[in-house]
C-alpha cells in the first residue's frame, strides 16, 4: 500500500508539474509575441494608417480588408501570426484611420486603391509577400498580383471573389443594375433579399441608390457580422459600432456609393485574374465562411479549376469569418505557409 500511495503521490506531483510547465510555456509563447504597432505613412499627400507586427526579416503577410471595415478586422489575427511572420495591414483611403478626402477630391476606385497599396508596399520596402485578401481586398490584391506576380509568394482568400459564380445571387442584382445606370429605379429589388429592405422602409418602389444606402445603416452592418454565424453571442458588438462610427462620418456614404459603382470594374478583369492563377500557380489557401450571403461558397469552389496547389476549407460561419473562427483560420494560415513559404524568404529588401 505504501508503494501504491507513493506512486500516486509522485504521479500527482509530476502531473501538476507538467500542467504548470505547459501553462508556463503557453504564457511564455504569448508574452514572446511582438506588440502590434499602429503607424502612418504619407502617400500622395494622404495619411495611410497601418498595423504592423512581427520580425521584419521574416516572410511578410499583407492583409487587405473588406467593406465596411478596416485593418481592425485583423486585430486578433495579427498577434496570432506575428511570432513567426512580419504582418502588415493597411487601411484604404476613406476607411479606418486613413485620410478620407471627399469623393470629389479623390478617385475612389479599385484601380486607385491598388495603386495606393502598391506605393505603400514600396515605401515600406516589401519586396515579397503573401497576400491575405477578403471582400474588397480581393480586387485590390489581385490587381497587385497581376502587375507584380514575382512579389506574391502565396494567396490566402477569405470570402473574396474572382469568379462570376460568386456574384450570381440576389444580393448583387440591384448593384449590377447600378453599374449600368446610377439612376436605376426598382431594378433588381424584387427578389427575396431586397423585398425585405423595401418592406423595412415601407416603400413598394425605391431607387437603387436609396436601397443601397440601407447597407450603410447600423442594422445592415450588424447583419454582416452576425448573419450565418453559429453563435451570435460570440460576436462582439464592438465590430459594428466601430465600423458604423466611420460609415456615419459626413461624406462617407458618397464614398461607399462610388465604390459600389466602381465594383463593376472588377468582373471584366476576372478572366485576367484567372489567367494569372493558371500561369503563375501561387500556392493558395481558401478559408471561406460558407454561410455568407454576399460572397457565398459558390464563389469559392471555382478557384479549384485554375489552381493546382490549393488548400480548401469551407467554415461553418458567415461573412466576417475571423470573428467566429479566427483561431481556426490562424492555424490554417500557419500550417499552409510553413509548407509553402520558406522562412528564409524575407519580405523586405
Amino acid at each position: 500500500m505504501t508503494f501504491v500511495r507513493n506512486t500516486l503521490v509522485i504521479g500527482i506531483v509530476l502531473g501538476a508539474t507538467s500542467s504548470a510547465s505547459n501553462a508556463q510555456s503557453a504564457a511564455s509563447r504569448a508574452s514572446a509575441r511582438p506588440p502590434t504597432l499602429h503607424k502612418t505613412v504619407q502617400i500622395d499627400g494622404l495619411d495611410i494608417f497601418y498595423r504592423e507586427a512581427g520580425p521584419k526579416d521574416a516572410p511578410t503577410i499583407l492583409l487587405l480588408h473588406g467593406f465596411p471595415t478596416s485593418s481592425h478586422m485583423f486585430r486578433n489575427l495579427i498577434p496570432a501570426l506575428s511570432d513567426r511572420y512580419h504582418v502588415v495591414a493597411p487601411d484604404y483611403p476613406g476607411y479606418g484611420n486613413s485620410s478620407m478626402p471627399a469623393v470629389g477630391e479623390f478617385d475612389y476606385s479599385f484601380d486607385h486603391f491598388a495603386e495606393i497599396i502598391e506605393q505603400f508596399t514600396e515605401q515600406l520596402g516589401l519586396k515579397r509577400y503573401s497576400l491575405y485578401v477578403m471582400d474588397y481586398g480581393a480586387p485590390v490584391g489581385f490587381r497587385l498580383a497581376v502587375k507584380h506576380p514575382e512579389r506574391v509568394q502565396a494567396l490566402i482568400v477569405q470570402n473574396g471573389n474572382a469568379y462570376d459564380e460568386g456574384l450570381d445571387n440576389d444580393f448583387w442584382e440591384p448593384i449590377k443594375a447600378y453599374w449600368k445606370n446610377r439612376k436605376a429605379f426598382d431594378q433588381g429589388l424584387d427578389n427575396d433579399w431586397w423585398k425585405n429592405v423595401k418592406a423595412a422602409y415601407n416603400k413598394p418602389s425605391m431607387s437603387n441608390e436609396e436601397a443601397l444606402r440601407f447597407l450603410f445603416t447600423i442594422g445592415a452592418t450588424q447583419w454582416q457580422y452576425t448573419n450565418g454565424v453559429r453563435d451570435k453571442e460570440a460576436i462582439s458588438p464592438d465590430n459594428w459600432h466601430v465600423d458604423q462610427r466611420l460609415l456615419d462620418r459626413p461624406g462617407n456614404q458618397e464614398i461607399q456609393l462610388q465604390l459600389f459603382y466602381d465594383y463593376g470594374s472588377n468582373p471584366p478583369l476576372y478572366p485576367e485574374w484567372q489567367a494569372y492563377f493558371r500561369k503563375h500557380q501561387p500556392p493558395t489557401l481558401i478559408v471561406w465562411g460558407k454561410n455568407d450571403e454576399i460572397f457565398p461558397a459558390e464563389g469559392a469552389h471555382p478557384y479549384k479549376r485554375d489552381l493546382q496547389n490549393i488548400e480548401f476549407h469551407l467554415l461553418d460561419t458567415g461573412h466576417f469569418a475571423l470573428e467566429e473562427d479566427g483561431q481556426v483560420i490562424a492555424d490554417h494560415v500557419r500550417l499552409f505557409l510553413s509548407r509553402n513559404v520558406s522562412r528564409g524568404s524575407q519580405g523586405r529588401g
